[in-house]
C-alpha cells in the first residue's frame, strides 16, 4: 500500500496509475486527511502530489503536521517538495519566472537515480522553488535553471522531485518511482491473478446465499462484472436491455459470449419502446432524459418481476469514487452510475467490487475471465447508443445507415491494424444531404462524419492522424455499400474546444 495524498494536481490520479502499473496497491487521500485516516490504510509509503497552489497562501492545503513524524518514506513531487522544504526548516521562495515545459537533469546522484544515465529529460511545471534545504538534507538533482530540482533526507528513504515523475514528458519517470518503491522496501505483488483471486473471495463472503442484480450494457466493466460473479458462483442475474439503439450486431455478440462463460444474463427487447418514445426528438439533452427514464423504468419492471434481490451490482471504478469523492461503502447511488434513478421501493444494498480499480486493470481482469478481445478492447460507447450519433430525430432508418456505416469504418480500422492505436472511434449521421452522382444521374445522400481521437484520459483528446489511404478506402467503401451516404468528411477538432461525441 502506498498513499498518495492529493493537492490539487491534475496529475494525481497519474501518479495512482503508474504506481499500479509497477504492481504496487495505491489509493488517493485528499492532502488534509487526518493522521487517523492516513493510518487506517497501514501505507509503506507516502507520496505527496503537485498541486496548483503555492505555500505562500494561506489557505493552500497542507498535510497533517503529525504525519511528517511518522517516518514513512515519502516522495514529494513539485508542490508536495515545497511543502517538505518549508515545513522541515528549508526555504521556498517565488522565481522570477515560471519554469513550464522539458528540461534536462545536468546532474543527479544517489539512490532515486539508480540506473539512469546520459541526459534525464524531466517536466517541469512550477514557479516556486527550493532554495534553502532543510537541515542535513542534501541536493541530488539539478538542472540548468534550478539549482535544486530533487533532494534527499538524511534518512535515506524521504525525497522530493521539483519535476513530475508520472508524466510521459518525463521518459525514464517510471525509473525514478520504482526506485523509491525499491527503497521503500514495497511489495510489488498488485498482479491481476492476485486481483482476481482477491475479488472472487470479497463477493462469495458478502454475498452469501442472497440474490445479485447487474445491468449489463455490452461495455467493459459490466460485462466483466457479470463474469466475476459467475466466478464466484453467487446467485445473479443480469439483465441486458436491447433498446434498438446498439451497433451492428452487438447484441448478439454481448448474448453469445456471456453466456458460453457461464453468465445467467435476461435479454428484454425493448426496441419498439424506445423507437416510440424518441419518435419526433431531436434535441439531444431530450434524447439522454428520454432514454435513461425508459431504461430505468424497464430495468425496474425486470427487478420487481424476478426479484427480490438483496444486491444491486455495479461496475463503478476507482476514477469515479475520486471524482466524486466517495468512501468505500457508501450506500446511496451516486449520478456516476451505470443505473441512475431508480424508484426508492426497489431497495438494494450496493455492490461495487471494482470500486477500487483503473479501467486498464478491470481489462487485465476480463482477460483473465476469458472476456473475447472484440469487448474488452472495444472503444467507449456513449450510454444512449447511437441516439447522439444521429443528429436530429431517431429513426429505424437512420438507425439501419449509420449501424452499416459505423460497421465498416471500425472494421476498416481493425484491417489495417490502427484500431488499438485510437481511444475512442464513431460514425456520426449528420442532417444534412448533399448532391452526388450515381451513375449517369443526380441523387441526394446523406453526409456521415468519421471521428478518431488519442487520449490517455479521456478528459482531452486530440484528432487521430489516420492515414491519407485509409481516410480514402473508407470513404469509398462507405459510400460504396452504404448508397444512401453520398458524402464522408473526417472530424479534425481536438477536445477542447469541442467533445468527444458531437452530441
Amino acid at each position: 500500500m502506498v498513499l498518495v495524498l492529493d493537492f490539487g494536481s491534475q496529475y494525481t490520479r497519474l501518479i495512482a496509475r503508474r504506481l499500479r502499473e509497477l504492481r504496487v496497491f495505491s489509493l488517493i487521500l485528499p492532502g488534509r486527511a487526518s493522521l487517523e485516516e492516513i493510518l487506517k490504510h497501514k501505507p509503506q509509503a507516502l507520496i505527496l502530489s503537485g498541486g496548483p497552489n503555492s505555500v505562500f497562501d494561506p489557505d493552500s492545503p497542507r498535510p497533517d503536521p503529525r504525519v511528517l513524524t511518522l517516518g514513512l518514506p515519502t516522495l514529494g513531487i513539485c508542490y508536495g517538495m515545497q511543502l517538505l522544504a518549508q515545513e522541515l526548516g528549508g526555504r521556498v521562495e517565488r522565481i522570477g519566472r515560471a519554469e513550464y515545459g522539458k528540461a534536462l537533469l545536468t546532474r543527479y546522484q544517489g539512490p532515486l537515480f539508480k540506473g539512469l544515465e546520459g541526459e534525464v529529460q524531466v517536466w517541469m511545471s512550477h514557479q516556486d522553488a527550493v532554495t534553502e534545504l532543510p537541515p542535513g538534507w542534501r541536493v541530488v538533482a539539478e538542472t540548468e535553471e534550478n539549482p535544486v530540482a530533487a533532494m534527499e533526507a538524511p534518512d535515506g528513504k524521504t525525497f522530493a522531485v521539483q519535476f513530475h515523475p508520472e508524466v510521459a514528458h518525463t521518459p525514464k519517470g517510471m525509473q525514478i518511482l520504482e526506485n523509491f518503491l525499491e527503497i521503500a522496501g514495497v511489495k510489488r505483488d498488485w498482479t491481476p491473478e492476485h486481483v482476481l483471486e482477491s475479488l472472487v473471495k470479497e463477493v462469495r463472503e458478502r454475498v452469501g446465499e442472497d440474490r445479485v442484480l447487474l445491468a449489463v450494457s455490452g461495455g467493459v466493466d459490466s460485462s466483466t462484472l457479470a463474469l466475476l460473479l459467475a466466478k464466484a458462483r453467487v446467485n445473479h442475474l443480469a439483465v441486458f436491455v436491447d433498446h434498438g439503439l446498439l451497433r451492428l450486431g452487438e447484441r448478439e455478440e454481448v448474448e453469445g459470449a456471456l453466456r458460453a462463460l457461464g453468465v445467467n444474463l435476461r435479454v428484454v427487447d425493448a426496441r419498439e419502446r424506445f423507437l416510440t418514445a424518441l419518435k419526433g426528438v431531436e434535441d439531444p439533452e431530450e434524447k439522454r432524459r428520454i432514454i435513461g427514464r425508459e431504461f430505468v423504468e424497464v430495468f425496474s419492471q425486470v427487478a420487481r418481476e424476478a426479484g427480490p434481490f438483496r444486491f444491486l451490482a455495479q461496475g463503478t471504478l476507482y476514477p469515479d469514487v475520486i471524482e466524486s469523492a466517495g468512501e468505500p461503502g457508501a450506500a446511496k447511488i451516486k449520478s456516476h452510475h451505470n443505473v441512475g434513478g431508480l424508484p426508492e421501493d426497489l431497495k438494494f444494498e450496493l455492490l461495487e467490487p471494482f470500486r477500487l480499480l483503473f479501467k486498464d486493470e478491470v481489462r487485465e481482469l476480463a482477460l483473465l475471465l476469458g472476456l473475447p478481445d472484440p469487448i474488452r478492447l472495444r472503444h467507449p460507447f456513449p450510454g444512449p447508443g447511437l441516439a447522439v450519433r444521429i443528429l436530429g430525430e431517431v429513426t429505424e432508418e437512420k438507425l439501419d445507415i449509420l449501424r452499416r456505416a459505423d460497421d465498416i469504418f471500425i472494421s476498416l480500422l481493425r484491417e489495417w491494424g490502427l484500431y488499438s492505436q485510437v481511444a475512442q472511434a464513431l460514425a456520426v449521421l449528420t442532417p444534412v444531404r448533399s448532391v452526388g452522382v450515381a451513375g449517369d444521374e443526380r441523387k441526394y445522400g446523406y453526409v456521415l462524419a468519421l471521428r478518431a481521437v488519442t487520449t490517455e484520459d479521456f478528459m482531452t483528446a486530440d484528432w487521430a492522424r489516420l492515414p491519407l489511404d485509409f481516410l480514402d478506402e473508407a470513404a469509398r467503401r462507405i459510400t460504396r455499400r452504404v448508397p444512401e451516404i453520398g458524402r464522408v468528411v473526417y472530424d479534425l477538432t481536438s477536445k477542447p474546444p469541442a467533445t468527444i461525441e458531437w452530441e
